[in-house]
């Protein structure tokens, strides 16, 4: 028989290194590839925590907060006055606004301004980018003025096209009058041009802004495959449709899913053209629950239409990522 030699007490015994106290590490120390203090993690979450929070406290502070306000008020009767007391109705709100043809007038309004300034507004930008991102010459000062627009306040926007539908002295009547055309009209005030009209202006205003985006996405697109698809006897359109779509493709679709968003939420603009009018032609849901608030003082009935509002947004995001979810899994 083989006699089995004993470790001495100073020899470890085999066993799995890295457990304390049996043939590895002493305890206490650390693996070899280890690195930082015990709870480094937790301090650097910590950290991350501090570094995030001055940006993190006005969201809060001025869109989360606000907004969850703004939900809570709609469950209630609050109107303007200091003296009034406001009680808790439930949901006694959102059942007047089914019911309240004028909300869903509007409403249908807002969805026609948004669809009319976000497709012609898309299929415009995308021309121009094209444009500019060819070798033109001046092609700077081109993209320099194509901006101006997206530069411009929103109210000076609109006070500068006030001026130009003006029926007296507006350059769009004068010209009508110089081309024989007629004696021009008021396009800001007739029922059948107001709202046109008014998209028209928010298509000029928000265009920049989308070729920019294009021409970013355009100009990040490989020569190398034009090139060849030109070699292969692809012509233009062939080539926009096999190179150049598929490559702007994702921002195409991002960028007309935020301005679907913001042209259904817009303000500024048309209160400044039309405030709504004429006969409500142009009264938007966000101009709407103005008026509800601060025109007749009914805070909680507006809360509520902004409460419908926010829903159908939220209904459009989730659509969209979605769809560009289902995009990333079949690419």
């Amino acid at each position: 028989m083989t006699a089995v030699q004993q470790s001495g007490p100073d020899e470890p015994r085999g066993g799995r290194p890295g457990r304390g106290g049996r043939g590895g590490s002493p305890p206490g120390s650390r693996r070899p590839g280890a690195s930082g203090p015990p709870g480094g993690k937790a301090f650097g979450d910590r950290a991350a925590w501090f570094l995030v929070l001055p940006a993190l406290l006005p969201i809060l502070v001025l869109s989360v907060g606000p907004l969850l306000y703004g939900i809570a008020l709609a469950f209630t009767d609050a109107q303007s006055g200091r003296t009034r007391s406001t009680q808790w109705i439930g949901t006694l709100n959102f059942q007047d606004l089914l019911h309240d043809t004028l909300f869903w007038d509007s409403f249908r309004i807002g969805l026609i301004w948004a669809a009319g300034v976000t497709i012609p507004q898309f299929l415009l930008a995308l021309g121009l980018a094209l444009l500019l991102n060819q070798n033109l010459r001046m092609r700077w000062l081109a993209r320099a003025l194509a901006i101006i627009p997206w530069a411009m306040p929103e109210v000076v926007v609109g006070i500068m096209w006030r001026l130009v539908y003006n029926p007296d002295a507006g350059i769009l009547n004068e010209t009508v009058r110089d081309l024989g055309l007629g004696d021009g009209r008021d396009w800001l005030t007739g029922l059948a041009t107001a709202l046109p009209a008014v998209i028209l202006v928010g298509v000029w205003a928000g265009m920049p802004q989308t070729t920019v985006a294009l021409l970013a996405g355009l100009q990040n697109t490989p020569r190398e495959l034009h090139e060849a698809a030109a070699l292969d006897g692809a012509g233009a359109w062939r080539r926009f449709r096999t190179v150049t779509w598929p490559a702007i493709k994702p921002i195409a679709l991002a960028i007309s899913a935020l301005n679907l968003i913001w042209n259904f939420n817009s303000f500024a603009l048309v209160y400044v053209l039309t405030s709504g009018g004429p006969g409500g032609r142009t009264r938007l849901p966000m101009l709407f629950a103005y008026e509800e608030a601060f025109r007749y003082g009914q805070f909680g009935y507006a809360a509520a239409m902004g409460c419908v509002m926010v829903a159908v947004i939220s209904v459009l995001l989730a659509l969209y990522l979605v769809g560009r979810l289902r995009g990333g899994v079949d690419r």
